[in-house]
């Protein structure tokens, strides 16, 4: 009896067989189509959510409403500094539709500061180690309203190789050292705006990797942690989650 390789066991898995068209697949911000070998698993993503009908009231609704703190007005003082750090392009996803959702975020929170009096406002880009964005990728990430008001002294890219923007917070009591960019760490307020799409996305990692430098990286983004690991990305069982926390607490 022949081996039937068109079989289902999901509706997100495919088996390929012998009579299976090429694959879409993701080759950075780009696609390939590849003939794949036979008995090869296709694992396709769940369907997506349905979209927000109004994204710029869902935004002013969260942050009426952030986790266990007052809402963003209410913390708002004139003469305050505030740095907003933003998530760079590094995720080999397609460049999303435009408007990008951290440009309108962006738009709604600088609104909200100059209502306030707050006119002391930075915009860092949280490259971390990654290769620094250029000024048109800036541009089209943030819009043009944002960029003409900002860049290039108050939005650039975080440089992690600058001793004078770096402060350090530092080290865990497992000798992991933290020094992060020192606009962010003396500011009054610091808002990280990104967009989660992993579970391992947000939260201390976004500041405590974003906005570090090499010596801060070591100790979590190498092979050990990885190997440590039983899955990377689900935080109760990675070990990247846990030594990040341990720096967010500081």
């Amino acid at each position: 009896m022949s081996l039937q390789l068109r079989r289902k066991v999901h509706e997100s898995v495919v088996y390929i067989d012998r009579d299976s068209a090429p694959r879409i697949i993701s080759s950075g911000v780009d696609f390939v189509l590849e003939d794949l070998p036979v008995g090869t698993r296709v694992i396709y993503p769940n369907q997506p959510i349905k979209g927000l009908p109004n994204r710029e009231a869902a935004i002013r609704y969260a942050l009426n409403h952030p986790h266990d703190c007052d809402p963003l007005f209410a913390q708002l003082e004139p003469g305050m500094k505030v740095t907003i750090a933003i998530d760079d392009l590094s995720m080999p996803l397609p460049p999303m539709k435009a408007p990008d959702i951290r440009q309108t975020a962006l738009e709604i929170l600088i609104d909200m500061m100059h209502g306030h009096g707050v006119e002391d406002i930075h915009l860092i880009i949280a490259i971390s180690l990654h290769r620094r964005m250029t000024a048109n990728e800036i541009k089209r990430m943030v819009g043009k309203r944002v960029f003409d008001a900002f860049y290039p002294e108050r939005l650039y890219n975080h440089d992690a190789e600058e001793p004078d923007g770096l402060v350090s917070l530092g080290e865990t009591r497992h000798k992991e050292p933290l020094r992060i960019n020192r606009r962010a760490a003396e500011s009054d307020l610091l808002i990280y705006l990104n967009y989660n799409f992993v579970p391992m996305n947000g939260g201390h990692k976004s500041v405590a990797v974003g906005l570090c430098d090499y010596e801060s990286l070591r100790p979590h983004h190498e092979p050990q942690t990885i190997r440590d690991s039983n899955s990377y990305m689900d935080p109760s069982s990675s070990e990247l989650t846990r030594k990040i926390n341990r720096l967010g607490k500081l």
